[in-house]
């Protein structure tokens, strides 16, 4: 016997209720998932400006004067006189040579200047006499001619002997060996008591003055030459002379105290390396910097009238040369080729490829691709004059020749 379904009065709105959820739960499963939020980037903001043009390179600092001092005359060597490593003065006693010998060659020569003098003051007795009893018929003319020869030989004597004592007090003086010039005196290059100055002339010490204090360095022959075509066309502007900076970068990445000039510009190429011998003079009054030293050079030789600073993060590379990832207006990534002059600390110098305004990418560039939508937000630019680190001195002025 078959069972009679029963309902309860509910029971019509529980099963529309029911059937109502199963249709809504079916369309929700059909529905596409929603699209994912387009990838955050970084941005800077370009602005064209006036930027200095710096070179970073590598130099070796070399003393501004450096004077050998050497016995000049033959004996032996009393005692040092200075402290080594020391400052001294132009013409303070540096050693003391043994003068007996030479102060006895000076007796020797006043003893035949005397001589000498005497015999000339006969002489010129003599021929005086003759030249008054000429006359009378007493003297001759054999005999004048004689006397008057006579006369000139001892007075020739004289001032040869003159020349000699002249070169024995010369000698004398030397064995007080002195200091060329004002500077740093450096070790003692002879002990005391040995014979000095016995056929060469023995190097006793060196004198370096080094304040100021010069550096060395080399520049890209290619590079001067780009850069002197960039002022033919306008868009740099080359310093002259001493207006050209330069910068000091020591061993540790800072920046020297001091800041020097352009002190040299060689008019040749080394056709070894294909550069240019340039040298700066830098102030070290506190004798901070040594001759020897390799160091960072920063060379500033002008300004680029027109260029953007772009983060070294923002500068990419390919097989076709340097681009940037920029926003456009409606957040899509474009890609623009550049060209870049240098870097300036931690950003790079860009002459062509951008406009003012342009938001170029400098963070989030692996998820940036050219034609995708970003969400663009500022990113805070590294300071534009914060120097690279040491070790990226060389490599720096390697990309900055490229």
């Amino acid at each position: 016997m078959p069972h009679s379904l029963s309902l309860t009065p509910g029971t019509p709105l529980m099963l529309a209720g029911a059937l109502l959820a199963a249709l809504l739960g079916g369309c929700a499963r059909s529905a596409p998932p929603p699209a994912p939020p387009p990838p955050q980037v970084g941005v800077v903001t370009m602005h064209a400006q006036p930027v200095p043009l710096t070179r970073n390179l590598v130099g070796r600092l070399s003393a501004m004067r450096s004077a050998d001092v050497r016995a000049r005359v033959a004996g032996v060597l009393l005692k040092r006189l200075y402290t080594e490593g020391s400052d001294v003065k132009a013409g303070q006693p540096l050693f003391q040579i043994d003068p007996a010998p030479l102060r006895a060659a000076l007796d020797g020569a006043l003893a035949s200047l005397a001589q000498a003098e005497a015999n000339a003051t006969n002489a010129h007795i003599t021929a005086q006499r003759s030249r008054q009893l000429l006359p009378s018929g007493l003297v001759s003319r054999s005999d004048l001619d004689n006397a008057e020869a006579a006369e000139r030989s001892t007075a020739a004597a004289v001032q040869q002997a003159k020349a000699a004592v002249g070169t024995a007090r010369i000698n004398l003086g030397y064995a007080s060996v002195t200091a060329p010039i004002a500077g740093r005196a450096g070790q003692q290059g002879v002990t005391e008591g040995a014979l000095v100055g016995q056929g060469t002339a023995t190097l006793l010490t060196t004198v370096e003055q080094i304040d100021p204090i010069y550096v060395n360095f080399d520049q890209p022959a290619v590079d001067i030459e780009r850069l002197r075509r960039a002022q033919v066309a306008g868009s740099v502007t080359m310093a002259r002379g001493k207006q050209v900076s330069v910068q000091v970068i020591l061993a540790d990445g800072t920046t020297y105290a001091h800041t020097g000039t352009l002190d040299f510009l060689d008019v040749s190429v080394d056709p070894a390396t294909g550069a240019v011998a340039l040298r700066g003079i830098i102030p070290n009054p506190d004798h901070q910097l040594l001759p020897g030293m390799f160091v960072g050079v920063r060379l500033t030789s002008g300004a680029v009238n027109r260029g953007f600073l772009v983060p070294q993060a923002g500068l990419l590379r390919d097989a076709q040369g340097p681009y940037v990832l920029v926003a456009g207006a409606d957040d899509k990534v474009v890609q623009k080729r550049v060209t870049t002059e240098t870097l300036a600390g931690p950003n790079w110098i860009v002459t062509e490829g951008l406009a003012d305004g342009d938001r170029v990418i400098v963070s989030g560039t692996q998820s940036a691709r050219p034609g995708t939508t970003v969400a663009a937000v500022s990113a805070s630019a590294a300071p534009a004059d914060a120097p690279p680190a040491t070790a990226d001195v060389a490599a720096a002025s390697g990309a900055a020749a490229h």
